[in-house]
């Protein structure tokens, strides 16, 4: 167990953390026909959209309240009642995510009470599900706002038993998913086909395999999500025979589907490393009474192959890593699997999940505390986000790029880390950064007495 250790300065210094505004907003881009309504200030949409723009390469629905100077004095809940209206007025969403930012909540704003006025306005709109949900940009992170985000959907959106009539096992075949925010849509699309491998049926909340998956539409511009989770499904969760929750953070949001359905679940903090993914294939051969597939069976054959040929790079090699708390533990936990060791590990806010990250110390802070600490303990490789990439600059070590945002590189939103083959293929990246420094390469020996031709002495140097 790591020694968490707090932060102890008045400011930060490179930023590592998206805030828990932005993933609030990125959860409930993974339902269809929706689109997320920023309870702040203009700039606070508009900082949160770039890097969405520039991670995943697409056209991204958000909308802002547009606080101003007055209203943040005076009181913001009638704008959030006109931004609702005019949304349903000029769009028609299934969905409206009401995320707020520090701004507001700062101020005090009861946006549940501003909901509450909008549907007695207007009954017009009964039809479109709005979901509030309380997320400060001063207080945790882009895993955590995702987390609440997916909570408050549960428990907005899906009915209890009672009120539905559903029945655990009725669907003998649906499988829910919680996916944590730490997946990218590339490992989601590769959960859903392993889940179709046992002749399951996945229902995953939310799925932004479907909705920022980088495909192109064969529709004109829409203000909403193009793809997800569609609401009406909700109705349906509770007849599904299990639930899969992939994360720590996404706990309470386990709880509360479980709470309100029955569905028993089956919880896994990560998918990074052999085991952990042979807990998972062993859950679902047990749902599905199947066999493991052949192909599935060749897939984890095929990582053990890659763990012989990569051991000599990775053992005793020395990583930084600065991540939120789920993606930390896994890629500690794979890098562990290895023999390789975490000599700094940073995240941005604290979790219960950071108890299980394979590393001496896990600090809460910034890239400047993870540049100290890799240069203190001579880290060799750096993982973490385009915002490190200064960082592994100034160290003058080689990088691997995980997590949110990635904007110097295309395709990181799509790039699968889970399973046999994301674990497989993470540690030929790794291996191949190491390579490229030249690590473990040896030398041939030529001896000092040897009497070398004239053209060859020169290479007949020692090293």
């Amino acid at each position: 167990m790591p020694e968490i250790i707090k932060r102890n300065k008045a400011l930060s210094v490179s930023p590592l953390k998206a805030s828990n505004t932005v993933g609030a907003a990125l959860a409930f881009l993974g339902f269809n026909r929706t689109i997320p309504m920023l309870h702040g200030s203009q700039g606070c949409t508009a900082f949160g959209k770039i890097f969405f723009v520039r991670h995943f390469r697409e056209p991204i629905p958000l909308q802002t309240t547009a606080i101003d100077q007055v209203s943040a004095i005076m009181g913001s809940e009638a704008q959030v009642v006109e931004g609702l209206k005019t949304l349903c007025e000029k769009s028609a969403p299934d969905l409206i995510g009401l995320p707020t930012t520090g701004l507001v909540e700062t101020q005090g704003a009861d946006i549940e009470m501003a909901v509450r006025v909008f549907r007695e306005t207007w009954p017009q709109f009964a039809g479109t599900a709005v979901v509030p949900v309380s997320t400060p940009d001063f207080t945790g992170c882009m895993e955590s706002g995702y987390a609440q985000a997916t909570k408050a959907i549960i428990e907005t959106l899906v009915p209890t038993a009672a009120e539905a009539g559903t029945r655990p096992g009725r669907r003998e075949r649906q499988v829910n998913v919680l996916p944590g925010s730490h997946l990218t849509p590339g490992d989601i699309e590769y959960l859903k086909d392993l889940i179709e491998a046992f002749g399951l049926s996945p229902m995953v909340l939310p799925d932004l395999s479907d909705s920022l998956d980088g495909h192109l539409p064969e529709t004109d511009y829409n203000p909403l999500t193009i793809g997800g989770t569609r609401v009406s499904d909700l109705a349906s969760v509770g007849d599904a025979t299990a639930t899969l929750v992939i994360g720590a953070s996404m706990d309470a949001a386990a709880d509360a589907l479980a709470a309100r359905t029955g569905v028993p679940d089956h919880r896994f903090a990560h998918l990074m490393d052999i085991d952990a993914v042979d807990r998972l294939v062993m859950a679902l051969a047990r749902i599905a009474d199947r066999p493991v597939p052949a192909k599935i069976e060749r897939q984890r054959a095929q990582l053990q192959d890659a763990l012989l040929d990569c051991h000599f790079m990775l053992g005793m090699s020395r990583f930084a890593i600065a991540a939120d708390p789920d993606l930390l533990v896994g890629f500690s936990r794979m890098l562990a699997s290895v023999g390789a060791e975490v000599v700094a590990a940073v995240a941005p806010a604290n979790a219960p999940a950071l108890q299980d990250v394979a590393a001496a110390e896990v600090k809460i802070g910034d890239l400047e505390d993870l540049e100290i600490a890799a240069r203190e303990r001579d880290a060799e490789i750096l993982i973490g986000n385009s915002h490190a990439v200064h960082t592994a600059e100034r160290l003058g070590i080689p990088m691997l790029r995980a997590g949110f945002p990635q904007y110097d590189r295309v395709g990181g939103f799509q790039r699968t880390w889970i399973g046999y083959r994301g674990t497989r293929d993470a540690i030929f990246d790794l291996s191949n950064l190491l390579l490229g420094e030249e690590r473990g390469e040896i030398h041939p020996y030529r001896s000092r007495l040897k009497q070398y031709p004239e053209d060859e002495r020169e290479m007949s140097r020692p090293h």
